[in-house]
């Protein structure tokens, strides 16, 4: 069994993994914002404790950028931790313990390869649009790490290059900058939206606040990337507008990584994933507009399928399927 943990700019989760990657059990807890390095320690040791006994090895995805294998941290979603030594305080919580740690986007192209969306595809890219855009890439059936394991990191390549938005990396107009959920709905209220009033069910799978009668509601909906493209698919112009220059700007980073890596699949997984046309029609339109070379455009694009939990099975992979996911001389 495997303690899995997944570390966004959002939330911190946890949860235990079975051989085959079925999660057994998972916590959630709010990532505390502008806290200092151990509040953020102490929150995400609150969230393991009660998971700890049953672990036979600790896998685990965090923002970044990081210096791997060693897991020192430094997410671009959570200032409080810069250098932060997170392998290193796991393996001292955890003695004896195999820990593993690679980027949390990295961990979802895994989990969407190993058991998802992926499966069966020998070069995919798969990707995070969230809080963050990241990816992980996945060439010859292997998770490809590059040389300071930050391979894929399709966030922070140029889509704006004249007058594009700065991004938290210092650069302008990378995809980060212009797609992830907090731009989208920054740039959408600048520009006349106003977001639709209550509040917004819950699926089944994604866990939330109970109200009194048992049914879970979204958090602050007013604000979100998933209320702003709830309202696009409800017509609202300035959504549907925000929409689609978050799903050009995707349709030009992947037509380059394609030409680059020769895909055949990406997977698009977090947030904005759940959007449909008004985000997927755009993509679709702009990478073909881009991907031109004959090997190009036998490309697909797809949400990813796991949901939630992806984090999770892609962080617990580490270990349940190293062989093609973590090369043995990192340890």
């Amino acid at each position: 069994m495997i303690l899995a943990i997944d570390v966004g700019g959002t939330k911190m989760a946890a949860g235990l993994v079975a051989p085959d990657g079925a999660v057994i059990t998972s916590r959630r807890a709010a990532t505390p914002q502008n806290a200092d390095a151990e509040t953020l320690w102490r929150t995400l040791t609150t969230l393991i404790d009660p998971l700890s006994a049953r672990a036979e090895g600790v896998g685990v995805g965090c923002g970044g950028p990081m210096t791997w294998p060693d897991g020192e941290v430094s997410p671009l979603n959570i200032p409080g931790w810069r250098g932060f030594p997170l392998r290193a305080r796991l393996a001292g919580r955890f003695p004896g313990l195999p820990v593993r740690l690679h980027n949390d986007a990295i961990c979802l192209a895994i989990a969407e390869h190993w058991q998802g969306a992926g499966r069966g595809s020998a070069d995919m890219l798969g990707m995070v649009v969230s809080t963050g855009v990241g990816g992980g890439l996945i060439l010859g059936g292997r998770l490809v790490n590059g040389g300071t394991g930050n391979a894929g990191h399709i966030g922070h390549v140029v889509v704006e290059p004249d007058g594009g938005p700065r991004c938290g990396c210092g650069g302008h107009g990378c995809l980060e900058a212009v797609a992830r959920g907090p731009a989208l709905t920054t740039w959408a209220l600048t520009h006349g939206w106003t977001p639709s009033a209550g509040p917004e069910p819950l699926a089944a799978s994604e866990g939330g606040a109970a109200s009194e009668g048992g049914a879970a509601y979204r958090e602050d909906r007013a604000v979100t990337g998933r209320a702003l493209a709830a309202d696009a698919r409800a017509g609202d112009p300035v959504a549907v507008l925000a929409m689609r220059r978050a799903g050009r700007a995707l349709g030009i980073a992947i037509a380059s990584a394609t030409h680059l890596c020769d895909l055949d699949l990406v997977t698009i997984g977090g947030g904005l994933s759940q959007a449909g046309d008004p985000l997927f029609g755009p993509l679709e339109e702009a990478l073909r507009d881009h991907a031109r070379m004959g090997f190009a455009r036998r490309v697909k694009v797809v949400p990813a399928a796991l949901g939630q939990e992806a984090g999770l099975v892609g962080a617990a992979a580490l270990l349940l399927a190293g062989g093609a996911y973590w090369p043995s001389t990192r340890d």
